[in-house]
């Protein structure tokens, strides 16, 4: 009997996460990788930063240096290879630079880009010397970017506070530079949350009735990773976004009633998970 291994014909869908990790579990990479696996993709992490952090709030933060960083990203392109990209946390200039770096080197098919800045806390993720180089070198490079209110505000210099100025946001920060952005209106009070897609050629609207919950630490990681896992998957941008809400949703109406911790607790990641999905080697 031959001991040789049997000749592989498929792979995985690989999607990478480029974000900092959440020592809770229920946001950054942590997340990430839940959504990944939950959508039957292979996930990878390069990690930009450790956090002391739970449904609480965000205790401390402390920096991984851009040098290794950039070594965590050669290690999976070089070896395993990349479908898609989500980008999170990027706390300073340097990394931001070797994630651009990367990035324009590797010429990724898919960068989904949440500009993470703000967690669900009202903590402060990031240096505010850090945004005009994350929009000057990362914006032009993204596929899309995700920002939810309290980022677009920031990024914009202006609150945001009612649906009717969602399509104004999303132009202004095509304005900055980004391809498509997906500006989302979660954090707006009222029963109906909102979300809109903007591309060069058109604008998506989506909307859903608010499911009454305190569990949302890590919708948007989750959200901007799931897009990621589905632009893998082949799907187009718009249908990318609509499985990814649907997927959220989903998450959020299945652990809504439970109990992790004595703030924002976590989606239900796990909720309904899907075979891993195969592609050809060739």
């Amino acid at each position: 009997m031959s001991d040789s291994p049997i000749p592989a014909c498929h792979r995985y869908t690989r999607v990478l996460s480029i974000a900092g990790s959440d020592s809770g579990g229920g946001a950054g990479i942590q997340a990430d990788l839940k959504t990944a696996a939950a959508l039957g993709c292979f996930g990878m992490t390069a990690i930009t930063a450790i956090t002391a952090q739970n449904t609480v709030g965000v205790q401390g933060i402390h920096a991984v240096p851009p040098e290794m960083l950039a070594q965590q990203i050669e290690s999976v392109v070089t070896d395993i290879g990349v479908d898609a990209v989500k980008i999170g946390m990027l706390h300073d200039p340097a990394v931001v630079q070797v994630v651009a770096e990367a990035v324009r080197w590797h010429r990724f098919a898919h960068v989904v880009l949440d500009p993470v800045m703000v967690a669900n806390s009202g903590d402060r993720l990031i240096a505010d010397e850090t945004v005009a180089v994350l929009v000057r070198e990362l914006f032009p490079l993204a596929t899309v970017i995700t920002p939810n209110l309290d980022e677009a505000a920031w990024l914009l210099g202006h609150p945001i506070t009612s649906n009717d100025q969602l399509q104004s946001a999303a132009d202004g920060l095509r304005a900055l530079g980004a391809p498509a952005v997906l500006v989302k209106g979660g954090h707006l009070v009222g029963p109906v949350v909102a979300d809109l897609l903007v591309t060069a050629e058109r604008s998506w609207r989506w909307e859903d009735t608010r499911i009454a919950t305190a569990n949302t630490h890590g919708t948007g990681c989750t959200l901007s990773t799931a897009m990621a896992c589905h632009l893998a998957l082949g799907l187009s941008l718009p249908e990318a976004v609509e499985a990814a809400r649907r997927y959220v949703r989903q998450a959020m109406q299945s652990g809504a009633e439970l109990q992790l911790g004595h703030g924002h607790g976590p989606l239900d990641h796990g909720f309904g998970p899907q075979a891993t999905v195969r592609r050809p080697l060739a």
